[in-house]
């Protein structure tokens, strides 16, 4: 039992190699070009209501931190294990609050592994690929119709009106709508909506639909692009 314990250790030992700093300079470089072409295609083509250049910002030190972890750990057994005992100890946690953000989030840590492999081609295979899904589909979407590019909040007093009354003027001023969010209480009545807006005149149209409400309606809109 001692012998195998032994060869044991002496396997772990003598299985750690030399980490090639010309391949790591190389993929660092691809790396850094990959994340502000992910952090471009993020911030144009991501339909997240968060701020999206501040959430892209962190795409380069995901991805390049990835890399750094895959290229130590896999010149040794022993320092991969001791990875997966400490992450059993260290928990991450964030606030992800739209499926896109975590989307967007796992693209950056799989070019992160895959340059801490050497995987250099295929990376850059899988990142074209990627590229031309995501900026197809925005082009398509946009040349067809300028779709959900202003945040209508409505607010007023509860029991003036309801929501209906509200949708039914949303649908009669925009067309297509999305209800995002709707809170009622004793005082207020508050909804916001995705809408489709092209026309600046939309949103006067709009604002007459809801004035006859009474004078505690307000009317905010948001242009998409601004979070």
């Amino acid at each position: 039992m001692d012998n195998r314990w032994n060869l044991f250790q002496k396997f772990l030992i003598t299985q750690e190699q030399q980490i090639s700093v010309v391949d790591f300079l190389i993929n660092s470089g691809v790396i850094i070009v990959l994340a502000i072409i992910l952090e471009y295609t993020y911030i144009k083509c991501a339909r997240t209501i968060s701020n999206r250049r501040q959430f892209a910002g962190v795409f380069l030190l995901i991805a390049f931190t990835t890399m750094l972890i895959i290229s130590i750990v896999k010149s040794s057994l022993a320092l991969s294990l001791g990875l997966v005992g400490a992450l059993s100890i260290v928990r991450f946690r964030a606030a992800i609050k739209e499926p896109e953000e975590l989307a967007y989030l796992f693209f950056a840590i799989s070019i992160g592994l895959g340059l801490g492999a050497n995987q250099t081609v295929i990376v850059l295979v899988a990142f074209a690929v990627a590229m031309v899904i995501l900026w197809g589909r925005y082009f398509i979407k946009g040349k067809r119709s300028r779709q959900q590019n202003l945040y209508l909040n409505f607010s007023a007093k509860a029991g003036e009106v309801k929501l209906s009354q509200v949708t039914d003027a949303v649908k009669q001023a925009f067309g297509t709508s999305f209800l995002k969010r709707y809170d009622e209480n004793g005082d207020l009545l508050e909804a916001s909506f995705l809408v489709d807006s092209p026309y600046p005149e939309k949103l006067e149209e709009f604002k007459q639909l809801v004035d006859k409400y009474g004078e505690s309606v307000r009317v905010s809109f948001v242009e998409s692009k601004s979070f």
